[in-house]
């Protein structure tokens, strides 16, 4: 079978990170574009990994004979530009969050159908080992009803990521739209919904922008209700010094499930008969711990077994919701109901 030919769409930090050098170690792909505004960036990957260097995304769809796009631009343009992608023919990994309006998202979608292409979002927390093996406890149903939960995923901001560091389009409305929120938030909206297989029905939340520049928050708390009644908190930061939180706390009728960020056990369970399971698998990945994704070997499988990616664009569309109604709630103050 020949490898697939994939097109890079933005070469900033989580292409440079995650897909460019995931696809490179990956035997059933072949990288053979890359575009990015700013061309040198494009060229830098293009002598390392071979193909051709582009610095518009039209000029990339119009000149390569493609497979599919991971499309890693600024927020405000991941829909648009997975749309044009999509409408060529290809499939599309298009990083989180995959839009900034239900408009948008609801047309990535359709358009997907529309080209009998596939579309999927870069929720990479499904696959860390720790989630994972979490998702095989909870689906045994040995711990019983989900009661309460709390996640969260804090560092102390995209400047100590981003190759623009403090001019990132991160800090930027109107390339990001939303900050701490879009950047981390939608991560561990996907993941608590994944994990105990439900939706958020109702958000309450309170929004700030407390310490970094910009226009956007820094700081977001959730009090989210989900299909069951479970009740729970989601908080992102981008203002936590040193380090980096990325824990979820759920406690269910028969004990207590902690994922845990920096732990010789990432993953312990406590029961309530006082017995303790304590996992050691790999640790969750951080910026400063990196460790394959998962997601684009998924999405290559997916691919080249002419399977269903599994996360769809459906699943990036309910996390917009959340995120969308967790910014009407805090600047209406009042819950806000979440419709599917």
């Amino acid at each position: 079978m020949e490898p697939l030919r994939i097109g890079i769409i933005g070469c900033g930090s989580i292409a440079k990170h995650r897909h460019i050098p995931e696809y490179a170690q990956n035997p059933n792909v072949k990288l053979v574009a890359f575009s990015d505004d700013v061309l040198e960036r494009a060229q830098e990957f293009s002598t390392l990994y071979g193909g051709s260097a582009y610095n518009s995304f039209e000029a990339l769809l119009a000149n390569e004979q493609l497979d599919a796009v991971s499309v890693c631009t600024p927020n405000a343009f991941h829909a648009p530009i997975s749309i044009a992608a999509m409408k060529h023919g290809l499939h599309v990994l298009c990083e989180k969050p995959m839009s900034i309006t239900l408009e948008e998202a609801e047309e990535m979608i359709q358009t997907a159908a529309e080209n009998n292409v596939q579309l999927m979002i870069g929720y990479n927390q499904r696959y860390f080992s720790p989630h994972v093996i979490a998702k095989e406890i909870i689906e045994s149903g040995k711990l019983g009803k989900v009661l309460t939960f709390r996640t969260t995923f804090a560092h102390g901001g995209p400047e100590q990521w981003s190759v623009e560091k403090e001019n990132s389009w991160f800090f930027s409305k109107k390339k990001a739209f939303i900050g701490s929120l879009g950047d981390l938030g939608v991560h561990k909206i996907d993941l608590i919904t994944w994990l105990l297989d439900e939706k958020i029905e109702e958000v309450s939340a309170l929004i700030a922008t407390l310490q970094k520049p910009g226009d956007v928050d820094d700081n977001a708390a959730i009090v989210a209700k989900t299909s069951s009644g479970a009740v729970g908190t989601i908080t992102t930061s981008w203002t936590l010094v040193p380090g980096e939180d990325n824990s979820t706390v759920i406690h269910f009728e028969n004990g207590t499930m902690k994922l845990i960020t920096d732990s010789e056990y990432p993953l312990i369970v406590e029961y309530r008969d006082s017995s303790v399971e304590k996992h050691t698998v790999d640790a969750v990945s951080t910026n400063e711990v990196q460790l394959n994704s998962g997601v684009i070997d998924a999405f290559v499988e997916a691919l080249i077994n002419n399977q269903p990616v599994p996360i769809t664009g459906q699943d990036g569309l309910n996390s917009i919701k959340v995120v969308l109604a967790a910014l009407q709630s805090s600047e209406e103050r009042k819950t806000i109901p979440i419709v599917y």
